[in-house]
């Protein structure tokens, strides 16, 4: 009786592991399955990878390219492979590539050559932001970003190729030439096209698309090209909605046919050479140079643009909404509150003041 049980046993035990075999290898078909090419399709698909993507993020987007059967089982091949960083770029991809070819191509540092180096300008940085991002992301330093921008000679060949820049840049008060003139926006360049040349006239190039509609508005209305910019990188600090930008240029505009001081903060931060974060000395507010329009004796519009703005911006500086404001002030929720009068605008920052608003 006993044999018999243990003999029914061991056979009930080398079913469960045949059992467990089986399951196994169908588990491993169904993952070499779903981790395999989609087809045999090699027509290349576009992806970006951005900064502040990793490796389980950009799943969705290559399952919208159609370049992964299913992203669990994706996942599973990173979490089980654990592949070397993520190089940021734009790749082409397709669909006879498998889980495995995929992750080679965006982990080998080899592979940049097969996608692009990508630099992103936000709105409302200036010039030596600008060239910090040049050289995180390439092998080209900050200071020679810079510095070419300075070099008197090469601008005098940019200025023949770009109606928009003028002389007004030669200007000895102005720190940086073409600050204003980069236009803010994601540039995606071959590894053999960055130098600073192609960068500055691919950058350039895009500019002159944006202001290309109102050439001839910036070539025959009261303000040149250079003191728009300049108007519309004050602007760009000052206010962040479309309706918002257009009131700020409208209050400027005010002051300028009245020959006040403009008094922007953001003009005395450029001036002292510091971030908006920083705090502003007495000697940084009263000091007189190109920039700080918080000087009693600085009346008008700065020597130059204090960083490069955008096209809503610069829009708003060409066609401002006209008003009788004279007065603005921000929130520390970004909302601008517009005022007729010093009075008006001593009550709102009281009041701001008060219920724990006040930006400075």
């Amino acid at each position: 009786m006993k044999k018999v049980r243990k003999f029914k046993l061991g056979k009930f035990l080398l079913f469960l592991l045949l059992l467990v075999i089986v399951l196994l290898l169908i588990a491993l078909g169904i993952y070499k399955y779903q981790t395999s090419a989609v087809s045999s399709n090699t027509d290349p698909k576009v992806v970006d990878i951005d900064e502040g993507d990793n490796y389980y993020t950009i799943a969705s987007k290559l399952k919208k390219q159609n370049l992964i059967r299913s992203e669990t089982f994706y996942k599973i091949y990173i979490k089980i492979n654990n592949p070397k960083s993520l190089i940021t770029g734009r790749y082409e991809l397709n669909e006879a590539m498998n889980v495995r070819e995929i992750i080679k191509v965006l982990s080998d540092e080899k592979s940049r050559e097969n996608g692009t180096i990508k630099l992103t300008f936000r709105e409302g940085l200036n010039i030596t932001q600008m060239a910090k991002i040049v050289e995180e992301k390439t092998d080209i330093k900050a200071d020679e970003f810079i510095n070419k921008l300075s070099d008197k000679t090469y601008l005098e060949t940019l200025k023949k190729d770009y109606w928009f820049i003028t002389d007004e840049i030669f200007n000895s008060q102005i720190y940086y030439p073409l600050e204003g003139y980069l236009y803010p926006d994601t540039y995606h360049f071959e590894p053999n096209q960055l130098d600073i040349d192609n960068i500055v006239r691919t950058i350039l190039d895009n500019t002159l698309t944006k202001l290309e509609p109102y050439k001839n508005q910036l070539q025959n209305g009261n303000y040149s090209v250079h003191q728009i910019l300049t108007l519309a990188s004050i602007v760009e600090l000052e206010a962040v909605s479309d309706e918002d930008r257009a009131n700020v240029a409208g209050v400027l505009y005010n002051r300028l046919n009245e020959n006040w001081s403009l008094g922007c903060d953001a003009t005395t931060y450029y001036a002292a050479k510091k971030s908006m974060t920083e705090r502003l000395t007495q000697s940084d507010l009263t000091a007189c140079n190109g920039y700080n329009t918080r000087c009693t004796s600085m009346i008008g519009l700065p020597v130059g643009p204090i960083d490069n703005p955008s096209i809503s911006s610069i829009k708003a500086s060409i066609e401002p909404t006209p008003n009788d404001y004279y007065y603005f002030v921000a929130d520390t929720n970004k909302q601008v509150y517009f005022t007729k009068n010093a009075t008006e605008h001593d009550q709102i920052i009281a009041k701001l003041q008060d219920e724990g608003k006040w930006a400075a």
